[in-house]
C-alpha cells in the first residue's frame, strides 16, 4: 500500500531478514544422559566479591542504589573462623559428666519438694519413738540400777503385833531393787501372823517399801475344854490362852464363820456384836445363838439376859435396849427382838 507522503527510503537502515527459529524438541527420558556433578566442598572463608569496572553500568537511578547497596553489605561481611579445634573423647565425657550431675541435682531437688511434707512427718515420728525409747531405757537402766535397792522396809498399822518380827521376816528381800521386790515372798512371809487380816505394800524410791497392816479386830472368846481362844468375825484364831481373856464375851454358837455359813448361830452373833456400840459392848459378858433367829446375851454388871432376836434392824434394837437400860435398869430381861414392841421383865 502506497501512503500518501510516499516512502523514505533514508528514514531506517536496511534490517536483515528474519532467520527462521528451528523449533529443537527436547529429548525423551531414556535419550536424555546426565552427567555427574562435581562436589565441591565451599571454604568457611567466603571470597569477597569481585570488585565492579568502573563506567561499565550505567543504569537508571533505583537500580544503581541498590546495587551500590547490596555491594557494601557484601564488602562489610566478615569471613567466618575456620573451625580448626574438634573436642577430644574426654572433653566430651567430662562435658556428659557435668551435665549429668546437674540433671540429678535438679531431679533431687524435685524430688525433696515434692517429698517436704511426708520427710517432716517421718522426722516428727521417728523423734517421738526416740524419745519414747530413751525414756525407757533411763528409767529401767535407773529402776534396777544399785542406787535403787531396797534398804528400808516401814511397817505400819499394827497394835498387836510385834513390828521388829514383821522386819525380820521380810528382811530376804533387802538389797533387791524395788521393781524387783516380790509380792508372792511378802505374802508367805506375812501368811505366818494370823493377826494380820489384809495389808498393802508401797514402793517409796529409792530405797523403801512401806508395809500397811490392817490388823483382825478380835470379837470374843471360844472355849474349847481348858483352853480359850481369842478370835475375829471371821472365826480365826488370834490368841490361846488357858484362862478367858479380859474384855472379851465368851461366845457360844454353832456353825462356821459368815464366809462359810451366813445364817449360821456364829454369823449371827458376830454380826451382833459388831453393831453394838463400845459402851454397850463392853458390857456384854457372854453371848449364844444356836441359829441366826435366837441370838441372846447377858450383861456383866447386873447378869441381866438381852433376847436380841436376828440381826436384822440392829440399829433400832440398840435405840430401844439404851433406852430401856435408863427406864428399867432394875429388870432381869430386856426383850428387843420386836423393835416397836419391847418387853422388860
Amino acid at each position: 500500500m502506497k501512503r500518501p507522503q510516499g516512502f523514505d527510503r533514508s528514514a531506517g537502515s536496511a534490517q536483515p531478514p528474519q532467520q527462521q527459529q528451528q523449533t529443537v524438541a527436547p529429548p525423551s527420558r531414556r535419550e536424555a544422559t546426565t552427567e555427574p556433578i562435581p562436589i565441591v566442598r565451599a571454604s568457611r572463608v567466603d571470597a569477597a566479591p569481585p570488585a565492579a569496572a568502573h563506567g561499565s553500568v550505567s543504569a537508571s537511578g533505583g537500580a544503581s542504589a541498590s546495587t551500590s547497596a547490596s555491594t557494601s553489605a557484601t564488602a562489610e561481611r566478615k569471613p567466618a573462623e575456620p573451625y580448626d579445634h574438634l573436642p577430644s573423647n574426654r572433653e566430651i565425657s567430662r562435658d556428659l559428666r557435668r551435665a549429668k550431675k546437674e540433671r540429678a541435682k535438679v531431679e533431687r531437688g524435685e524430688v525433696r519438694r515434692f517429698t517436704k511434707r511426708s520427710r517432716r512427718r517421718k522426722i516428727a515420728w521417728f523423734s517421738a519413738l526416740g524419745v519414747v525409747v530413751a525414756l525407757v531405757l533411763g528409767v529401767t537402766l535407773t529402776a534396777f540400777s544399785p542406787l535403787m535397792a531396797l534398804r528400808t522396809i516401814d511397817v505400819t498399822g499394827t497394835s498387836r503385833l510385834d513390828v521388829a518380827a514383821v522386819k525380820k521376816a521380810l528382811s530376804d528381800q533387802l538389797g533387791r531393787p524395788l521393781p524387783l521386790v516380790d509380792q508372792g515372798a511378802i505374802r508367805g512371809d506375812l501368811a505366818a501372823f494370823p493377826l494380820i487380816r489384809s495389808y498393802s505394800v508401797e514402793s517409796h524410791p529409792p530405797n523403801t517399801i512401806v508395809v500397811r497392816i490392817v490388823e483382825r479386830q478380835p470379837i470374843g472368846v471360844l472355849q474349847s475344854g481348858s483352853s480359850f481362844t481369842l478370835v475375829d468375825a471371821a472365826k480365826v484364831s488370834i490368841a490361846t490362852a488357858d484362862k478367858r481373856q479380859d474384855g472379851y464375851p465368851l461366845i457360844t454358837a454353832s456353825g462356821a464363820a459368815a464366809e462359810t455359813d451366813a445364817k449360821s448361830g456364829f454369823a449371827a452373833a458376830a454380826e451382833v456384836l459388831g453393831a453394838l456400840p463400845a459402851d454397850l459392848l463392853a458390857r456384854v459378858d457372854t453371848i449364844s445363838a444356836t441359829t441366826a433367829d435366837d441370838v441372846s446375851f447377858t450383861l456383866r454388871d447386873s447378869g441381866a439376859k438381852v433376847v436380841w432376836g436376828s440381826a436384822d434392824d440392829s440399829s433400832l434394837k440398840v435405840a430401844d435396849l439404851s433406852a430401856l437400860l435408863k427406864s428399867a435398869s432394875t429388870a432381869s430381861v430386856f426383850d428387843v427382838s420386836s423393835p416397836h414392841s419391847v418387853t422388860t421383865g
